[in-house]
């Protein structure tokens, strides 16, 4: 496929997302301002064929509400598929994007992600097929590897820049996490399994942030933070979960969540600039790393 085509399917898909229901008069007004275009308008013909490649490309349906003769896209109401397809469409822009600007290429610097270019294929392979993945794990909690570990992989999760595999650890009857960067001699086996019935992946992390599971209650949590930070998390939220009250010079952000190491490190990560009100159980774990912290500098190098 040339790279003109598929930026074209993009901006397609991007233009009726945006625009959420938009006629083909109005589309073509706007393709014609396009450097696609060379002004003149999509033919009908044209607008189908992109229509039908962009449903079994990227799995993304355009339909036409008959009464008003608008197009739009029918994710079917569901947000989690709305949210792969948004972070889907978002990497295909970016890396189209970034083709044209090869000239500039020392002027752009990206963050790595490591695990993506080697087994992510592998992992979603057995995703698709359902079979279990075998491979070599080497934790950064130990110095040997553990050979011939077995899985049957149930979803996979990216957190900062790392992607992870969640599935059972067939020897140990349990759900582990692990991250692809730390994977060797990965191979999607032959034996087949099924998803129990009973285990929601949606819900596996729902209570979390990061990627460290915790069988624990989820609390409510309390943050107060400056007005400047409360900019940075009304932008980038740290949960769905994530509620603010705003007074003059602060606000208050509360969120309900497990409390688990990953948590605590990225509270601490804003310094002085946020302070947790509470739970108590929160406060004592934040008072206990920066005491450690503290510590660390205080004694004798």
């Amino acid at each position: 496929m040339s790279r003109n085509l598929f930026s074209r399917y993009i901006w397609l898909i991007d233009t009726i997302r945006r625009y959420g229901c938009i006629t083909r008069e109005e589309l073509n007004v706007l393709w014609k301002k396009t450097d696609f275009s060379n002004g003149e308008p999509l033919p009908r013909r044209t607008f189908y064929n992109y229509r039908n490649a962009i449903e079994e490309l990227f799995k993304i349906s355009i339909e036409c509400n008959p009464a008003t003769f608008e197009y739009y896209i029918d994710n079917g109401g569901d947000e989690h598929n709305e949210s792969v397809t948004d972070w889907l469409l978002n990497a295909a822009a970016m890396s189209n994007v970034l083709t044209d600007a090869r000239e500039v290429s020392h002027k752009v610097f990206l963050e790595d992600v490591p695990s993506s270019r080697f087994y992510l294929e592998s992992v979603l392979d057995a995703l698709k097929e359902q079979r279990v993945l075998v491979f070599t794990y080497s934790p950064f909690s130990r110095s040997n590897p553990t050979r011939d570990v077995v899985i049957e992989p149930y979803f996979i999760k990216l957190f900062r820049q790392r992607w992870y595999v969640i599935g059972r650890n067939i020897k140990e009857d349990s759900i582990k996490t692990y991250s692809l960067d730390r994977m060797s001699d990965v191979l999607v086996g032959t034996e087949s399994f099924k998803i129990p019935e009973w285990f929601d992946a949606e819900e596996y992390f729902s209570d979390t942030f990061g990627i460290v599971y915790s069988r624990g209650e989820p609390k409510q949590v309390s943050i107060r933070t400056d007005s400047r930070q409360a900019k940075y998390f009304r932008a980038l939220p740290l949960h769905s979960s994530q509620k603010e009250m705003v007074h003059d010079d602060y606000s208050i952000f509360t969120f309900k969540l497990k409390l688990t190491q990953d948590f605590v490190q990225e509270l601490l990560s804003y310094g002085p600039r946020i302070t947790v009100i509470s739970p108590p159980e929160l406060r004592a774990m934040m008072v206990t790393s920066l005491e450690e912290s503290i510590r660390n500098y205080k004694g004798d190098n």
